[in-house]
């Protein structure tokens, strides 16, 4: 394949979008090992009759529809407005309460204090101060985070002299915050995999829907790079990452009245 059909297939990558939170457009052109915990699993063992839950950054509901939560009990947040807009299309109708809410942007989450039993980020950045303040006492947060060291080696590739946005972001660290947030942590873990592009035009897709990971990326701008990963494909098979995630699960200690004040 000579190179003009080359980059017109990572143009078209480039452009293809995402609905939602639906990876499956990598099948069979990415692959990574299972991580050492089942983070549904792990989920559904907090889901008795009469739990509220909320699901923080929930996409398109992907992965919450999964679940099959009663839809009244059921609440999410979405901070970016295509998927809000998917959510408003795809949940509400359901009887799943749908709030805008990003907690990167700062803010109080649109809940009242007390309001659920259970809440869930899972690759969604969280507030702790606001996490248990929805939180009911004795109520658990469960969260699966991507990691500061994910997809480092080709961020270095593709975006030259940045080091990336969550340098730094690890379970060692955030372990300490829940417990001085007022958290007892209840279980946790750690991994860092390598996982396999087998395409150069996977790249491309995977790095055109995450831009807060690959900033000012594009298939012009960084043509030499994807170049240079096509020859390695064609030489190994495969582009090696490193997919870093980890896992907390924390139940909330508050005693009414009694929550920390922010600083």
């Amino acid at each position: 394949m000579n190179r003009e059909e080359l980059l017109r297939q990572w143009r078209e990558e480039e452009c293809r979008g995402m609905e939602g939170w639906d990876f499956s457009h990598l099948e069979g052109r990415y692959t990574v090992p299972a991580l050492p915990w089942d983070y549904c699993q792990r989920v559904k063992e907090f889901l008795r009759p009469g739990v509220r839950l909320l699901d923080m950054g929930t996409g398109g509901g992907e992965f919450l529809l999964g679940l099959h939560h009663p839809f009244g009990l059921t609440s999410v947040t979405e901070g970016w407005a295509p998927n809000l807009e998917l959510c408003r299309r795809r949940l509400a109708p359901l009887g799943i309460t749908v709030r805008e809410y990003g907690s990167e942007q700062g803010g109080p989450m649109p809940f009242a204090d007390d309001s659920f039993d259970l809440v869930l980020s899972r690759h969604e950045s969280y507030d702790l101060q606001e996490v248990r303040r929805v939180l009911k006492r004795d109520g658990f947060f469960v969260t699966q985070q991507v990691g500061g060291e994910n997809n480092r080696p080709l961020i270095q590739r593709l975006c030259p002299g940045f080091s990336g946005n969550y340098v730094g972001f690890n379970l060692e660290r955030e372990l300490p915050r829940f417990r001085e947030a007022g958290f007892r942590v209840m279980n946790s873990n750690q991994a860092y995999l390598e996982g396999r592009f087998l395409d150069v035009g996977a790249l491309v897709f995977q790095v055109s829907v995450t831009p807060w990971e690959f900033p000012g990326f594009s298939v012009d701008a960084c043509q030499d790079a994807l170049f240079q990963l096509q020859a390695q494909v064609e030489s190994r098979g495969f582009l090696p990452t490193v997919e870093h995630r980890f896992l907390i699960v924390a139940k909330n200690r508050k005693e009414k009245g009694a929550l920390p004040t922010k600083g």
